[in-house]
């Protein structure tokens, strides 16, 4: 049975030239059978997919913290909307639909719980920093599977590691994910901010609107196709100068308006000490940690990244709770 073999064939048949191939793959840290159906990023998707911090995700702030509300976002569903604006540009320009996907799936599992809040906290207290984007590469690479790794491929770690702005991947679909996670947060976060009361489509400034529209449906389209447009038949995935300029118009918008807002924001600054009291905490109480990470000290990884490790990987619900057994007193009974 030849089924991936044929299927990297019609890559190659069907897929622009500028394509990341699978059979083209620098392949990954260690070497392993490959599977007999699905092509190398295919497979690097669903051991995303089907990891424990993918699954984490659900319940981890994306912008509002623990917000009360079945509709708005977490940081899973910012994963697939993000991943569904990776597919559907790499579809439009012949481009790797599963190495974008797979990317996309796993550009924030290293997020912290409580958000951007939780990453600044830890940045703020380890010696060694802390960056999302390369806590994902971390957890992808040392932490999943009780500190195996997924051994993903090159080409998926280089797109996770580098979708922050001020880093460039180095395929095509990893810029394309890059793109797609900005035009994602913007969408939903607008429209989330919109449903909490923040906002309304109205009171973005006309100089934004008159380019990319008046509805939040209608940004999305037009970045979407402007990305498309500009990155057809071409080495590079990229907008125009317009299309750029009103992306960072509206991102400085929604830091102003939403990301800052006192209102969205107010409970922020309790969670960036309640992480900062469970690193504290952890750093001087180091054998509350999962023996994994424990055993990983013992090969040579520093205290503080495993503390960061174990912080990072927790959701919103799960640091709370830590927090309440550790400094929280219940009430004395007798049994």
């Amino acid at each position: 049975m030849k089924i991936r073999e044929s299927l990297e064939e019609r890559e190659k048949r069907i897929l622009s030239p500028y394509a990341s191939l699978s059979m083209n793959s620098k392949g990954r840290e260690r070497q392993e059978q490959d599977c007999d159906i699905r092509p190398c990023y295919q497979r690097d998707r669903d051991r995303i997919l089907y990891s424990k911090s993918f699954r984490r995700l659900k319940d981890k702030t994306q912008v509002f913290l623990t917000p009360d509300g079945d509709h708005y976002r977490t940081r899973m569903t910012h994963t697939l909307e993000v991943a569904q604006n990776a597919r559907t540009i790499a579809r439009a320009l012949a481009l790797n639909e599963d190495l974008a996907e797979a990317i996309a799936f796993g550009h924030d599992l290293g997020h912290t719980p409580f958000g951007h809040a939780g990453e600044r906290a830890l940045n703020s207290v380890c010696p060694f920093g802390f960056k999302h984007n390369e806590q994902s590469l971390r957890t992808v690479e040392l932490l999943e599977k009780e500190g195996q790794g997924l051994n993903l491929t090159i080409e998926v770690r280089d797109g996770i590691v580098n979708h922050e702005m001020n880093t460039l991947p180095h395929t095509l679909e990893g810029k394309i994910v890059r793109l797609s996670d900005k035009i994602a947060y913007i969408h939903h976060d607008m429209d989330d901010a919109i449903r909490g009361g923040i906002l309304k489509e109205g009171d973005v400034p006309e100089y934004i609107t008159s380019v990319i529209g008046t509805t939040n449906g209608q940004w999305l389209d037009y970045f979407i196709h402007d990305i498309v447009v500009n990155s057809m038949d071409k080495d590079d995935v990229k907008m125009s100068d317009e299309g750029y300029q009103a992306l960072h118009d509206i991102r400085s918008f929604m830091f102003a308006n939403v990301y800052t807002n006192p209102i969205a924001k107010g409970e922020e600054g309790k969670a960036v000490e309640l992480i900062r009291i469970l690193y504290k905490h952890y750093m001087e109480h180091f054998e509350l940690l999962p023996e994994y990470l424990k055993a990983l000290m013992d090969k040579g990884e520093p205290r503080e990244k495993l503390v960061c490790d174990y912080i990072s990987s927790m959701t919103d619900r799960f640091a709370i709770a830590k927090f309440e057994e550790y400094f929280i007193p219940k009430s004395w009974n007798v049994l």
